[in-house]
């Protein structure tokens, strides 16, 4: 089974302004809410793609409320936690103006929350996968991902993280199946920057010798890598395609080569069908549909 963690699920309010204006009123063209958060996201392409899975997360007020309502009529198994103090964030995503958006706080999250979250995550059992995605808020502990890999470390759970910095480095001693920095959160981990496939390699191999078995770097239009726990290396250009929309990209990303490894295990199919997903909702103003994806892997393969 599946499962991911969301620590601070939103509602997504995305909207289209054309010619966006700061010191003026701009109207939308087109608008849409979805429940948001990187966890939540892969729990959508995974769901889409036939997978699946469980997800866990915290909810509060009013909005926490809608997040729980629209992410059920999409089709989505969510076991939420309620919090009593504050609200679930909106984030605001600027469609027509790309990687542009507003992001809220959250509800302030305390200890025995966070037990029970514990108390879930204990229920997994051995070949389970965890998927550990997205920002950790202030009112958590920074480490709350290297927190909850040390209690289940030896249960043989496969860990999943889609994290950056320190969140990241530190969860390696766990020996992660897989984490998914994008290259610039690579670039930021080794000080340096990262502008090619070969050179999103090189320190992808850097994490893996830090304890990563498996490691996909995205890198927007010039495509991904992926350094394998089998010794392979597998480096593609991006498809081609019209950038719609990169909100929820690297989250699909993740969800294809979980659900491609799941389908076949083979790391080529996994990697392929994580580009195409990434792809795919790249391409959409949405994340994209099963079918969507699936084209699209068969044109990569």
């Amino acid at each position: 089974m599946i499962y991911t963690v969301t620590l601070n699920p939103s509602l997504d309010y995305l909207v289209e302004v054309p010619k966006f204006q700061t010191g003026l009123t701009n109207r939308t063209v087109s608008e849409k809410i979805v429940p948001g958060g990187k966890g939540l996201n892969v729990s959508m392409i995974l769901s889409r793609l036939g997978v699946k899975n469980t997800a866990y997360g915290f909810v509060a007020g009013f909005t926490g409320e809608e997040i729980a309502k629209r992410t059920q009529e999409c089709g989505i198994n969510a076991e939420y936690i309620s919090v009593e103090e504050g609200f679930s964030r909106i984030n605001v995503k600027l469609l027509s103006i790309d990687g542009t958006e507003i992001n809220g706080q959250g509800p302030k999250i305390g200890i025995q929350e966070l037990d029970l979250l514990m108390k879930k995550l204990e229920d997994l059992k051995r070949g389970d996968i965890l998927i550990l995605a997205g920002s950790v808020p202030s009112c958590v502990p920074e480490d709350i991902y290297s927190q909850i890999m040390g209690t289940l470390k030896d249960r043989g759970i496969h860990f999943v993280v889609d994290a950056t910095g320190e969140r990241l480095t530190s969860a390696l001693k766990y020996h992660p199946f897989l984490v998914k920095p994008n290259h610039h959160e690579l670039g930021e981990i080794f000080d340096t920057a990262i502008r090619s496939r070969e050179e999103a390699i090189v320190y992808a191999k850097k994490l893996k010798e830090m304890g990563a078995e498996n490691v996909l770097v995205s890198l927007a239009g010039k495509g991904a890598v992926l350094v394998a726990q089998d010794g392979q290396i597998i480096s593609e250009d991006a498809p081609n395609g019209e950038l719609i929309n990169a909100v929820g990209a690297g989250d699909s990303m993740v969800a294809g080569f979980v659900a491609g490894w799941q389908e076949k295990q083979d790391y080529r199919y996994a990697f392929y069908t994580a580009l195409a997903a990434g792809s795919a909702s790249a391409f959409s103003k949405d994340l994209a549909t099963g079918e969507e994806i699936k084209k699209l892997r068969t044109c990569l393969l």
